[in-house]
Order: structure tokens, then C-alpha cells, then sequence
């Protein structure tokens, strides 16, 4: 058979044109894969468990959809071990082929994942709930977004709080890793420039199970105790102090004050009632659009069905991100071709309405938020919640100090004895 130059030309051509199009079909149609990793083991499960529904019910929402394409969420564990989550995130990655990443959940995680993404520029990550702040100011990635403000912002106006109840003198208990080192400090950057003195701090093992010398170390002159403690580790805390005739007040740090730790059942826990804390969100704001998320919360996952009587910090954390990861796909009608550049120019530019206030991202990818100052209550329940004392909003990652001026909160850092 003879074969003319010009048929095979339009044989090529055609094609070529019938491969763009099936491909551009299957780009569009296909489900679009977002891995979830959260700790689902270790001292802060229960804290994972809550981000996971947190991020289901913002997929809830939307009927499963987003861009005009389903979405699949293939799930992954960790234990807030940095090398355990990278190897979980690497799985979902490199073996689950997922689109987008939405997590970890602790903070020396999140600095790990965050140097990880670098690796992988054809997938966008986007942070779980994880808060060190490391991890978006210190060498950021171009592929790694976080909606979720951090520890330090957290911790913005409980200094002054602390002053106002009369606390000069502070000692602190925080675990040994990046997202405690930015909680205390958000705390000591307000609270030593008020004139405030914390003449001890006692750095303490993550998944610590025994308190005793750190108790045995609290002076006797300092005013209150700020413990930054979460999950499994801040029940212990709580019960070994109690047991010691522990009677000093105590502030909590973001997570010691979620609803993981204030539904714990120990004797301890009505002594929480009182304690100030600071954090992205108050159990009892008033706010229109917080009080529809916790009723629609409520309605997926009922306290019968293992959930809070209001949605815990890791929940809203989830939400955030996971909302963030859909919001920005409806933008681009679900296209992530294009090694997702027209997806991760989407995620920059979003403002997302949440339930506690407005989000939007600075320059390295990082939400500028709400931030609550907050004390633990009891209703006539017995249940404990957190009501608001002041709702500080547009809070940046440096705090209002100049970003070449800015220190990094570590052991040492700030010290004000």
C-alpha cells in the first residue's frame, strides 16, 4: 500500500491532537489523590484522630468534590516522630502517588516534611497543624503552604494576661522540641517586655511518662506555672502534680487547653477550671461562623461516635488546611497540570473566611490569622470549655518585630531570669 507524505503527516498530527485531548480529559476527570497524615499513635493520637475528622468534614461539605473533580484521601500515621512522618509522607508520595499533601500534625514533623517537599516539586504540600515556626521562616520551601498560624503567634497576649492576673514571676514546662520552643516564645516576648521574669525553665521529654524531679524543682517564689504540654503528656503532668499537693495556678500553652486534654477524666482536671491560655480558637466564641462549624462538626461526629463536644484545635488546624487545599482547586477548575504552578498561585492569593476570622498567607507562605486569649470554664454539664477574654486578629509570624530583627524561640531563647 502506498502511504503520501501529506496522509501520514495528518495521521500524526491527528493523532497527537487525540492523545492532548484524552490526556487534558483524564487530567480533568480523574479523582484528584491528597494524602492525610496525622499522629494516629504516640502521645498526641487523640489530637490526630480530631485533625482527621477536621479535614473530613471540610471534604464533607463539599459532597467529595472540588474543581469539578472527586477527591480521594489516602491516609497515613505517624507518632510525632520527625523520621517516622517523613517515611509515611515519602509512602504516600512516592507509592501512593497522591496530588497534594495536607499534614503533618507536630512541630519538629512539619520542619521535616518541609525540608522533604523540597524534594518532590511536583507535589504541593500543605501543613497538617503542625506549629514550629521554623518551618516557614527558616529556609523556606516554594512548595510547602501553611493556612494555620503557629505556636508562637498562638501565644500572642497572654504575657500581658498573666501580668493582669498578677503573675511576675513564671516558671515554664514545656517539652524538648521545635513547636514548645515557639509557644514559650510567643509567651516571653510579650511577657519579659511587660516586665514579667521567668527564672526557670524545665525542658521535658516528649512521651515523658514520669514528672517527679521536674516538680520537685518548682520554686517556691514563683507566682504560676506556664505548661506547655499536649495529649498524653499533659494528663500525666496534671495527675503527677496533683498527686505531689502540686497548688501553684498554672497558664496553659495552646494544646494543653484543646479538648483532647480537657476531656480527660482525672481529679486534676476541675483544677483547670481559671487557667488562661492563648490559641487559634475558644470553645465558646460567639461568632456566627464558629458556632455553624461546631454544630456541623457535631452533627458528623457526635461525642457517641468519638468526637468532642466542640471541635478541638487539631480539628479547626485540619479544617483550615484541608479547606485551603480545596478552595484553591475550585479556583483552577481542578487543573494541576503544569507542575500544579496555576494550583500553588491559586493557594498564595486565597483569603479563606474561616470560622474563627480571615486567613491569608505572607511571603513565605504562611497564614497571618486570629489569635484568642482564653480561660477554662465549666458549664452546668461538668463538661470544661474555653471562653474568649480577647480575640486579637491579623496576627503576623513575627509578632510585629522587624523579620531581620526577629529571633527564633529555642531553649535559651528569649531569657529573661
Amino acid at each position: 500500500m502506498k502511504v503520501t507524505k501529506r496522509f501520514a503527516m495528518r495521521t500524526l498530527v491527528g493523532a497527537a491532537a487525540a492523545l492532548v485531548v484524552t490526556g487534558a480529559a483524564l487530567a480533568q476527570g480523574a479523582p484528584v489523590k491528597i494524602g492525610l497524615l496525622a499522629t494516629l499513635e504516640g502521645p498526641f493520637a487523640a489530637g490526630g484522630a480530631d485533625g482527621m475528622r477536621g479535614a473530613e468534614l471540610a471534604l464533607i461539605q463539599r459532597g467529595g468534590m472540588a474543581g469539578g473533580r472527586k477527591v480521594e484521601i489516602i491516609k497515613g500515621s505517624s507518632n510525632a516522630n520527625p523520621d517516622v512522618a517523613v517515611n509515611a509522607t515519602r509512602k504516600l508520595v512516592e507509592q501512593d502517588k497522591v496530588d497534594i499533601m495536607v499534614g503533618p500534625l507536630s512541630g519538629s514533623e512539619g520542619i521535616a516534611v518541609k525540608n522533604y517537599s523540597k524534594t518532590q516539586p511536583g507535589v504541593t504540600f500543605i501543613n497538617g497543624g503542625s506549629g514550629a515556626q521554623a518551618t516557614t521562616l527558616v529556609d523556606p520551601s516554594p512548595n510547602f503552604f501553611r493556612f494555620n498560624t503557629e505556636g508562637g503567634q498562638w501565644m500572642v497576649g497572654l504575657g500581658k494576661a498573666a501580668l493582669d492576673k498578677g503573675y511576675k514571676r513564671v516558671m515554664v514546662i514545656a517539652e524538648d522540641y521545635a513547636f514548645p520552643y515557639s509557644q514559650v516564645q510567643g509567651f516571653m516576648s510579650e511577657f519579659c517586655r511587660l516586665g514579667g521574669k521567668v527564672p526557670m525553665k524545665a525542658w521535658v521529654p516528649l512521651g515523658g511518662k514520669d514528672y517527679a524531679s521536674t516538680i520537685a524543682r518548682i520554686p517556691k517564689d514563683v507566682d504560676a506555672l506556664l505548661v506547655v504540654l499536649g495529649g498524653a503528656d499533659a494528663v500525666n503532668f496534671l495527675n503527677q502534680y496533683e498527686a505531689a499537693g502540686g497548688d501553684k495556678p498554672m497558664m496553659g500553652g495552646s494544646i494543653t487547653v484543646s479538648q483532647d486534654v480537657l476531656n480527660y477524666r482525672g481529679k486534676r482536671r476541675d483544677s483547670l477550671v481559671g487557667t488562661i491560655a492563648a490559641g487559634p480558637l475558644a470553645d465558646s466564641y460567639d461568632g456566627a461562623e464558629w458556632k455553624a462549624f461546631v454544630a456541623d462538626y457535631q452533627k458528623h461526629f457526635p461525642v457517641s461516635k468519638g468526637g468532642y463536644p466542640s471541635p478541638s484545635l487539631f480539628a479547626l488546624v485540619y479544617y483550615t488546611n484541608m479547606k485551603a487545599a480545596l478552595d484553591a482547586l475550585d479556583a483552577v477548575k481542578g487543573d494541576l497540570s503544569g507542575g500544579q504552578a496555576k494550583y500553588r498561585e491559586a493557594l498564595a492569593k486565597l483569603e479563606l473566611k474561616m470560622p474563627t476570622g480571615t486567613v491569608r498567607l505572607d511571603g513565605n507562605r504562611q497564614a497571618i490569622g486570629t489569635t484568642f486569649v482564653t480561660e477554662v470554664v465549666k458549664d452546668g454539664k461538668g463538661e470544661l470549655s474555653t471562653r474568649v477574654l480577647r480575640k486579637v486578629d491579623n496576627v503576623e509570624q513575627t509578632l510585629g518585630t522587624p523579620r531581620d530583627q526577629f529571633k527564633i524561640g529555642s531553649r535559651d531563647e528569649p531569657n529573661c531570669p
